[in-house]
Parts: C-alpha cells; structure tokens; sequence
C-alpha cells in the first residue's frame, strides 16, 4: 500500500490526482491541505478518509472542524498546517499541487522528513532552486516531476546510460493566442484568456500559459531539474498537444515522449515510477492523427518568455521578482483590474526595479516576494 499526501487536493492537479487514487486500489490518502474549499474538502475527507486535512484559510478550517467532527481526522490551518500534512508520518510522497511560492515551505519540511515529492508546484525551483536540489541529495528523496513537459523529459532521460543531454526541446502549445500581434490582444478579456485549446487547468496557469508565463517557468524549472544551462532549453511551439517534449543527445538522436493531453498520465507516473500501470482515457490514434507542427516561439509579441530567460540566466533573486510580480498581475487580470497586455508590462518593470541578491536563503525569497508586490502596489498602472 503507497501511501501519500496531497497538498492542494481542491484544485486541478489535486483533484485528478485523487481520480488516480480511485483508479488504483492500493493508494492510502493519509493527508489533504487545500487553501479554502469547504464543501469540496469535506467531500474529499469523507470519501478518502485522511488523518490530517488542512485548509490555509482559518475561518474555513473552522467551518471544516464543524462538518467532519463525526470523523477521526484532525483539522489544521494555515501554514503550520500545511506543513503538518506535507510531513505527515506515514506519508511515503508527498504531492505538492499548491499553486504560489506558499509551496517552498512544506516542500522543504517534506524533503526535511524523507518524502519523496510528486512535484507540480513550479514557483519551488523557480525560486528556490539553488536550495532545493542540494536538499535532495543530502536528504536522499527523490523529485518526481508532474508537470506534463517535464514529465515528458524525465521519461526520455530512462535509459540515457549516463550520457550527457545536448539539448532539451520543451514544447509549448502556443495558447488562444498564438500568431497574434501584441495591438490584437490590446482588448483580451479573462474569458479569452482561460480558453486553452488543449487543456482543461486552473485558472492561473491557464493565464500563464496564454502570455507564455508558463513556459519561462518551465524553462527555469528544467534548469533546475534536470541540471542543464539556461541556453540548453529550447521552446518549441507544437499546437496540438501531442508531443510533450524531448530530449536531443550528443550523438544528435532526439528522443520524444508523446501521448493525448491528460494530465493524469504524468501524475499516475510519478506516483508509481519506475512502473506503468493502465490509465483508462483516449489514446494516440496515428491514422486519425494528420499532422504534427512546429514553430519558433514569437518573443516580440509575447516577451514574457525573454523575460524568464534573463531572470533564469542572472538567477539569484530575479527569478522569484519574475513569478511574484506574475501572480499579483494575473490575479488582478482576472478580478478585471488591469487590462492583458499590462501583465508582462508589469513583470518587466518589478525586474527593472530589483536589486539582486546572489544567493537568497528561504526568508530572502520571501522577503523578495513581499517586496515586489509592495513596489507593484505602489505604481498606478
């Protein structure tokens, strides 16, 4: 019986996570932690059974102790207990779906106590890279990547034989808004945005994925993950969903992993490796499938990516001015405060005005998240 934790159990990954847990009859969920969803926590809690659930909201983890007081299972809040359900005893992987730099934390204590970590929380390696990877290895876990790109690159790396990566091909779809100009997006409401032609994600990333946010994250991510140079990650656009991304070697063979875009694919892999198991859903039909395309990234119209290449190429602190300006400017896109375009114009001018710390321990990452939004706050835009 594997046993797991689950942090961010309401949302995309979360949920499709637990439909792997259904799926399989020898998952044990021994922690939930979501931020505010009572009625579906709860549902979650007495479907799977848990021993710590933990919403991040207090007054809606008071609601929760409420609800569920007919069963055995202890209610925490807030960052304590998060971290409490990511280094939750009998948890042998911890799942770390949260979205936001709140993940860095649990991540930490989680590694801390010898889980290994299911990881789709990119904002851990994009800001904290430098600290979590060495963790790792002095504390003998495993990061087990959950993001479909990344996933994609850790199945081509089976069977490298230690041979040295030449290039990493991280594919992107591209977004609603692929071959558009930049005075053509001038008008882009949320709706526009959150309608992805491929995949069915939460909201922010669904953002992130339309102004190519998404894909520097990824890009600083691979950096980190896999130990290759910023410049050994090349974006490729590939519309339809199909190839997840690749693996170019010295010998110029270029490995690819592909498969229909169901994220509970990489997510069933990361739980189980090095074993496949079946996975109920659609499958690749190469007689119905009639073309497979690629394009160069557009920079101009979408400098978001730019953008993350710098801040992964100077490193330090800009990667986490990059993300912590992203999520305040996407969540004020979507409550219809500041129009489309004014999101990368906000990243851009967070990173003008930071000053680079080298190396940031945990409380400056934090420190420099706290200090971008207060800049950004403080500029009408």
């Amino acid at each position: 019986m594997k046993r797991i934790s689950i942090l961010g159990s309401t949302g995309s990954i979360g949920t499709q996570t637990l439909e792997v847990v259904r799926n399989n009859g020898d998952i044990r969920v021994t922690a939930l932690a979501a931020g505010a969803n009572v009625s579906l926590m709860e549902q979650q809690i007495r479907e799977f059974h848990p021993r710590i659930a933990v919403l991040y909201d207090s007054a809606a983890a008071e609601d929760l102790a409420v609800r569920v007081k007919d069963l055995d299972v202890k209610v925490c809040s807030g960052m304590d207990g998060l971290i409490e359900a990511a280094t939750e005893e009998e948890a042998e992987i911890v799942v770390t779906a949260v979205v936001g730099m709140i993940g860095i934390r649990p991540t930490i204590a989680a590694m801390r106590a010898g889980k290994d970590i299911a990881l789709a929380n990119k904002e851990t390696l994009v800001t904290a890279g430098h600290i979590i990877m060495p963790l790792a290895k002095e504390a003998g876990v495993r990061i087990l990547p959950v993001d479909s790109e990344h996933a994609a690159i850790f199945q081509c790396l089976q069977g490298a034989g230690g041979n040295p990566v030449k290039k990493i091909l991280l594919t992107a779809s591209g977004g609603p808004f692929r071959g558009k100009t930049r005075a053509e997006m001038a008008q882009v409401r949320p709706e526009d945005a959150l309608k992805h032609p491929n995949w069915h994600m939460g909201h922010k990333i669904t953002i992130d994925s339309s102004t190519m946010v998404n894909k520097g994250l990824e890009v600083m991510e691979a950096h980190w993950l896999f130990g290759v140079e910023m410049d050994q990650v090349q974006v490729v656009i590939q519309p339809q969903s199909v190839i997840h991304s690749m693996v170019e070697y010295e010998d110029g063979a270029v490995i690819a992993q592909l498969g229909t875009p169901d994220m509970k694919l990489p997510i069933q892999y990361a739980l189980y490796y090095p074993e496949r198991r079946y996975l109920p859903g659609d499958r690749l039909d190469f007689g119905m499938l009639k073309d497979i395309t690629f394009e160069n990234p557009d920079m101009v119209n979408f400098p978001a990516l730019s953008m993350a290449y710098r801040a992964g190429r100077t490193g330090g602190s800009l990667p986490t001015v990059f993300n912590a300006a992203n999520e305040l400017a996407v969540a004020w896109f979507l409550e219809k405060k500041i129009g489309y375009l004014t999101i990368t114009d906000i990243i851009g001018e967070a990173m003008e005005h930071h000053t680079v710390i080298p190396d940031p321990d945990v409380g400056e990452i934090l420190e420099t998240e706290a200090r971008t939004r207060a800049f950004i706050e403080s500029r009408s835009w």
